[in-house]
C-alpha cells in the first residue's frame, strides 16, 4: 500500500534553504514579485532558475543525489512538517510508502531533502503564498507511475486536482478520503467520506491517524 497525505503550511522553524551563488538564502514562494521586500532571504518560485540559469528544481534534484554531510540542513520531506502524523505514517508504512503531495514541489516521496518553502492552494492566505491554476510547475512524480500497489489520499479538496493530475497514469485502486457531505466530482478514484474528524480544517489529520490506528479502512 501506497500513502500520500498532502503537505502543511506549518513547518519546523530550523528547517533549512536553499543558497543562491552568493550564500543568501532562498524562500520558494508562489509570487516573488509580490512577497516582502527588504528581506535578507531571495524569492523564488520552485521553477525560477539559480543566477548560473539552472532551474532550482534542479538544483534540488542535484543536490538529493549528492547529499554529502547535508550543508544546507534540508528535512527529510516528512520531517519537514510539525504535525505529527507525517512521522507516524512512516513508522506504520516505512519511509518508501509514504509520499508527500507539495503545493511547491509535487509528489514528492517522504525521504526526499526539501529546503523551506511557503506555497499552498488554500485561501485566506497572504497572496504571495498562494498557487493559482494558471500557474506553471514542473512539478515532480516521485511515485512510480506502473505501481499495483493500492494508493491511499488524505488531503483537502484544493489538492485534489494536482493529485489526480499527478497519478492519471497510475492504473491501480487509488483511494481518496473526503470530508464534505458530497463526494468531490474526481473521476478514477474509490471515494470513501470520513466523518469522524474532530476539526474541519486539517480534518485529513484525524482521518490519516484513524486509518494508522485501524479504526477506519479502505
Amino acid at each position: 500500500m501506497i500513502v500520500v497525505i498532502q503537505c502543511a503550511a506549518s513547518k519546523r522553524t530550523d528547517a533549512g534553504h536553499l543558497v543562491t551563488t552568493s550564500g543568501k538564502s532562498v524562500e520558494f514562494v508562489g509570487c516573488p514579485k509580490m512577497a516582502p521586500q527588504g528581506s535578507d532571504r531571495v524569492y523564488a518560485r520552485p521553477d525560477d532558475f539559480r543566477e548560473d540559469g539552472t532551474p532550482w528544481r534542479k538544483v534540488l534534484q542535484t543536490y538529493n543525489e549528492s547529499p554529502g554531510d547535508n550543508p544546507h540542513r534540508l528535512c527529510h520531506a516528512f520531517e519537514l512538517y510539525k504535525d505529527k502524523t507525517y512521522r507516524r505514517l512512516v513508522e506504520c508504512f516505512n519511509i518508501e510508502n509514504v509520499f508527500i503531495l507539495s503545493a511547491g514541489w509535487g509528489l514528492i516521496r517522504s525521504d526526499f531533502l526539501t529546503p523551506h518553502y511557503d506555497i499552498t492552494f488554500s485561501s485566506g492566505v497572504d497572496a504571495y503564498k498562494r498557487r493559482r491554476k494558471k500557474d506553471h510547475y514542473e512539478d515532480y512524480r516521485m511515485l512510480p507511475q506502473d505501481t499495483s500497489d493500492d494508493v491511499v489520499f488524505f488531503g483537502g479538496r484544493a489538492y485534489l486536482p494536482l493529485f489526480f493530475s499527478l497519478t492519471d497514469a497510475i492504473r491501480s485502486r487509488k483511494i481518496v478520503f473526503f470530508n464534505s457531505k458530497s463526494a468531490p466530482p474526481i473521476s478514477g478514484c474509490a471515494m470513501r467520506r470520513f466523518q469522524k474528524a474532530t476539526r474541519s480544517t486539517n480534518w485529513h489529520y484525524d482521518c490519516a491517524n484513524a486509518f494508522i490506528d485501524g479504526t477506519i479502512r479502505i
